[in-house]
């Protein structure tokens, strides 16, 4: 495939594993913007890398509305230094949110280990209190 090739949108869901309606969605919240030839999506290349930052912003946590932030910043004037810099101030302050979700995850792992544990020993000493009794 050469670089400036523009793509169908079956090709796009092809390539990119998104669904025809996931692209028409993008393109409703103004993150994508297909050429049009009467009821044909054409997709350029720079489609495909605005696609690919959606998907990778989409994969992290970021919300679409952040993500459209972002790609809107690209065209600054400044060679993408703002778009970089708050690109690297999002990401830090979600790095920061996962990584506080993965410790509050791995107390309520840990509970709930000590919960199947204490279930165990009720379960065991019922069969016990049953097998006696019979």
């Amino acid at each position: 495939m050469t670089e400036d090739r523009i793509m169908t949108i079956r090709e796009m869901c092809d390539a990119y594993e998104v669904t025809p309606r996931t692209l028409r969605f993008y393109e409703s919240k103004e993150l994508i913007f297909p050429k049009r030839e009467g009821q044909k999506r054409l997709y350029s290349k720079r489609d495909r890398a605005r696609l690919k930052l959606i998907l990778r912003g989409k994969r992290f946590g970021f919300s679409l509305e952040d993500i459209r932030q972002l790609l809107d910043l690209y065209h600054m004037g400044d060679q993408q230094q703002t778009q970089m810099v708050k690109t690297y101030e999002l990401a830090q302050q979600r790095l920061d949110d996962m990584m506080r979700q993965r410790d509050e995850l791995n107390v309520a792992i840990e509970e709930l280990k000590d919960q199947m544990k204490w279930g165990e020993k009720m379960i065991a000493s019922m069969t016990q209190t049953k097998k006696a009794a019979g």
